[in-house]
């Protein structure tokens, strides 16, 4: 008799869409009892099976493919890591020996991947961006669901490529817009779709990255061209477009932009630098950006340098040859050091969205509407006031303790939603689906439009459907 292998189509076809939702928050944040916590409960089916866990093959296995593939190690009932490409060998090597993966199953490319059947349920897609667009629609022709890294293309046409395709193949593809699962941002949004604050008019929300992040990712960095990556503002902060999206809830009608680099260019470089830290710079020992100071002394963002062994030889070999021993003020880099998006949405709401770096870094947000206000910071949480009465309630910004992870509890909340999505497949238990996601990628590429042409944009998703 032959043996039958129960599948996860199995599993959706005998069981229909089971209520698989695990908690994501089991108390309120706020101090005080009000109505807007999240209370969703575990609804598992205690009749017939238990979805088996979802297989994923990890394509990229640098900081973020780690990041994702971690969660199978504290939930290995929900999610299993069952491959790997990867074209640096001590990195494969590692993840591979971490997550037990048999050596058939461990490939330098994602090509090398797509080579073979298929293999797992799920692609967790985390390659550079300009490597998103090849996999994302190979993976999505054999039948793979994906867990896509943000931004989803390095241009409008390659997102509305994978949009399509998604479509056509009914496939479950969650965007890792991860601030959409953070405590504080769910919060916030049931908060403003509770009505307290009256008629919702306006959003100013700003992201300020700490000069060491921007000199690291922006200057010298995997992100600091839009000849390798999407620009600086898809590249670093889709996640703050989307979450301006999400929480309005309506289309935005119109984007305009400005911004510039203005501070780490050739021009402003200081007297006596050099190309590298390295090479016989004659400010390097009094120099803020100084590689060798960062790199070489501190020891800190080593695991970006793709070296194997963290000795002093190793570091010092990589800054005077790779990308981060480059002095800031003469690299190839085109990424904007302030850059302001306004935009419009349905029923005349208005936001905007300011992009820098600052000592006092982290993410704010005002929202302002006719009956009441929010003022919040990512790092602490926020507070409501009643514009009528004067009275405050405060929400703390509590992370769920299973799902303690990096964005404020969001990498693990993404994942945990992301399993549950693909075992129904169900795509409505993702909040950042393909679906909900390209239309504030819309919004990033049509301000960038505006910031050089200096032109208000017009954001239509009707066109691409």
């Amino acid at each position: 008799m032959k043996k039958h292998l129960f599948t996860r189509r199995d599993f959706v076809k005998m069981s229909g869409l089971l209520a698989l939702e695990a908690p994501f928050i089991n108390r309120s944040m706020a101090n005080t009892n009000n109505s807007y916590s999240v209370t969703d409960k575990v609804k598992k089916s205690t009749n017939g099976p238990q979805p088996p866990p979802v297989t994923a093959i990890v394509l990229g296995a640098g900081n973020r493919g780690n990041t994702y593939a971690r969660y199978s190690l504290k939930f290995p009932d929900e999610l299993r890591i069952v491959g790997v490409a990867e074209p640096i060998d001590f990195r494969r090597k590692r993840f591979s020996e971490q997550y037990n993966i048999e050596e058939k199953n461990q490939w330098i490319t994602w090509e090398h991947v797509l080579q073979n059947k298929k293999l797992a349920d799920v692609l967790i897609i985390t390659t550079p961006d300009r490597l998103h667009h090849g996999p994302a629609m190979g993976g999505m022709e054999m039948g793979y669901d994906l867990l896509l890294e943000k931004a989803i293309g390095i241009n409008w046409e390659e997102v509305n490529d994978i949009l399509q395709l998604s479509k056509k193949k009914n496939t479950i593809v969650g965007i890792c817009h991860v601030l959409r699962y953070t405590n504080y941002f769910r919060q916030l949004k049931k908060v403003v779709d509770s009505g307290v604050l009256g008629r919702l008019l306006s959003i100013e929300h700003t992201e300020k990255l700490s000069m060491d992040h921007y000199t690291h990712s922006y200057i010298r960095g995997n992100w600091r061209t839009s000849k390798e990556s999407a620009p600086m503002l898809l590249a670093k902060s889709c996640h703050d477009l989307d979450i301006l999206r999400w929480i309005i809830g309506k289309p935005c009608k119109y984007v305009s932009s400005f911004g510039a680099q203005t501070i780490f260019v050739k021009e402003n470089a200081p007297k006596g630098s050099t190309l590298r830290c390295t090479g016989g710079c004659a400010i390097e020992k009094e120099c803020h950006m100084s590689a060798l100071k960062r790199y070489y002394q501190s020891k800190t963002s080593l695991n970006h340098l793709a070296i194997e062994h963290h000795d002093d030889a190793s570091i010092l070999k990589a800054l005077k040859e790779g990308p981060f021993g480059r002095c800031v003020w003469h690299c190839d880099n085109d990424s904007v050091d302030h850059q302001v998006v306004n935009m419009e949405f349905d029923e005349q709401i208005t936001a905007s969205f300011t992009l820098g770096f600052s000592p006092n870094f982290g993410r704010r947000t005002r929202v302002n509407g006719s009956l009441g206000a929010i003022v919040g910071n990512l790092n602490e949480g926020f507070t409501v006031c009643d514009i009528r009465t004067g009275e405050t309630t405060r929400y703390d910004n509590e992370i769920p303790a299973h799902l303690d992870s990096g964005h404020g509890g969001g990498d693990f909340g993404l994942v945990h939603d992301f399993v549950r999505a693909v075992q129904s497949h169900d795509p409505t238990k993702l909040t950042s689906s393909i679906d909900e996601s390209a239309e504030s990628h819309l919004m990033g590429y049509k301000a960038e439009e505006s910031r050089f042409s200096r032109k208000t944009m017009e954001v239509n998703m009707e066109l691409y459907k």
